[in-house]
């Protein structure tokens, strides 16, 4: 087995650091819990061994069985409306008390609900939806459709890009740590280099972008027979935000090529960059949209893909055909989400909370040097660690200390691409709530420095 390895979008599971977070449990059932999950589960990288055992949660946190509390700035990016929501809980129970699962070849008044309610959303012709059990799914879907839309079978998507973990997914997206063993997958993926959107010393500029957008038309122009660009509108782990110039350009690109565009915002729509759908900050629309993880309010797996009307061509072809796809209780939860964001004006509290991070962790690298950049929008915030700026070398054994001091203090983040600190709570936190997380990263640091 590999012990460290390359640096992915997850976290490491066998360094120094990380053994001696094993070493600090102490709870008698708590090692029990974690020696048999180790006994029973399959191993998998980024999953083996388990950080801890969970006992409960509840809004911007989560308790150990061994009673420490967390802070829970990752949660897989599920959380969006905090944890046991009381809303959603309502409203899938109601739903489950009346129609709990939908046979296919059937339909249920959720399920219509909110395919109508996602095409009041988004904006043009976007009106046709299929749902699926999960992200992964939903990706599988678009790449299917892409292909019966255009007639052409290659895909372009970024270097490091994650896109989902079944065999299609794998192949479409671009993380090493996925494919590994996996022999030949889907031909006809081509892989390109990600708009680089650092922004501390020798930082990216926006002209910069433009060349990476250019990148695309180029491999569209020589390698013929492409007819989807998958990306991700905001890379979600490292947070890395393309300029809007760059997107203007990439929707120009495709649209000139009749390439398909799309947009991968699973872990990043209903809220999470400030508005409901994360491309709405750049001014551009997808042709295809994924979404997931949050759609579920974090306690059913859900997912959606929507497309246009015109695009509805695939009347003869399974594109999903998934046995949870009009899922009543998926779309109760759902609909409780969207509805949740609207009622209680969670966008504008976002675009708030917003603020007041940049304005803190900008503080935060003043005062400390091994911060090299900080990237964010809304509730989705990367801290760059740098050990020289000017050749951006990552400081990732401090990246690691810094995160395991902070869970130790009641702080749960991950780390990404070894060095990023990132940060996403939940849209719900409360403003103490964010003051608290502040003061333990700032601890951390200042921890960090003394010794």
């Amino acid at each position: 087995m590999d012990t460290i390895g390359s640096f992915t979008e997850g976290d490491i599971n066998f360094s120094e650091e990380r053994q001696e977070w094993n070493h600090q449990h102490t709870d008698p059932l708590t090692l029990k819990i974690l020696s048999d999950d180790a006994r029973y589960f399959l191993h998998q990288a980024m999953s083996t061994p388990c950080l801890d055992v969970l006992d409960s949660s509840s809004g911007s946190g989560m308790k150990t069985l061994s009673g420490r509390q967390l802070l829970d700035f990752h949660g897989n990016n599920v959380h969006q409306l905090g944890y046991g929501n009381d809303y959603i809980i309502d409203q899938v129970t109601r739903q489950m008390n009346r129609l709990s699962f939908c046979p296919r070849r059937y339909t249920n008044e959720s399920a219509v609900e909110l395919a109508k309610k996602l095409a009041d959303l988004l904006p043009g012709d976007l009106n046709r939806s299929l749902f699926a059990p999960g992200g992964t799914s939903v990706v599988g879907i678009a790449l299917k459709l892409a292909r019966v839309i255009t007639g052409r079978h290659k895909v372009v998507s970024f270097w490091d890009s994650f896109h989902g973990a079944s065999l299609d997914a794998i192949s479409a997206g671009g993380e090493a740590v996925f494919k590994k063993h996996m022999g030949p997958l889907m031909p006809g993926v081509i892989n390109i280099p990600p708009p680089t959107t650092y922004r501390g010393i020798l930082g990216s500029t926006e002209e910069d972008q433009l060349k990476y957008a250019d990148y695309l038309e180029y491999v569209i122009e020589k390698e013929g027979d492409i007819g989807a660009f998958l990306a991700e509108t905001i890379r979600n782990t490292d947070v890395q935000i393309p300029s809007k110039a760059y997107w203007k350009r990439i929707r120009e690109i495709c649209d000139q090529h009749g390439v398909l565009l799309i947009l991968d915002e699973i872990p990043i729509a209903l809220g999470r960059t400030g508005k409901m759908f994360a491309f709405e900050n750049f001014e551009i629309e997808p042709d295809i949209l994924c979404l997931g993880k949050g759609l579920g309010g974090g306690i059913i797996p859900f997912a959606a893909m929507i497309t246009r009307d015109k695009f509805n061509l695939a009347g003869d072809v399974s594109l999903g055909h998934y046995t949870h796809e009009k899922n009543p209780l998926g779309s109760a939860a759902a609909l409780a989400v969207i509805n949740f964001i609207e009622n209680n004006n969670l966008l504008a509290k976002v675009a708030e909370d917003s603020q007041w991070i940049q304005i803190n962790l900008l503080e935060l690298k003043e005062n400390f040097p091994l911060i090299g950049d900080i990237r964010g929008i809304g509730l989705l915030w990367g801290v760059e660690l740098v050990k020289d700026h000017f050749i951006r070398e990552k400081a990732n054994s401090e990246a690691e200390k810094i995160m395991y001091h902070c869970m130790k203090e009641g702080l749960s983040f991950k780390v990404s691409q070894g060095n990023v600190l990132q940060l996403s709570p939940a849209l719900t936190i409360t403003r103490e709530e964010l003051q608290r997380a502040m003061t333990i990263l700032s601890d951390a640091f200042q921890n960090l420095r003394a010794n």
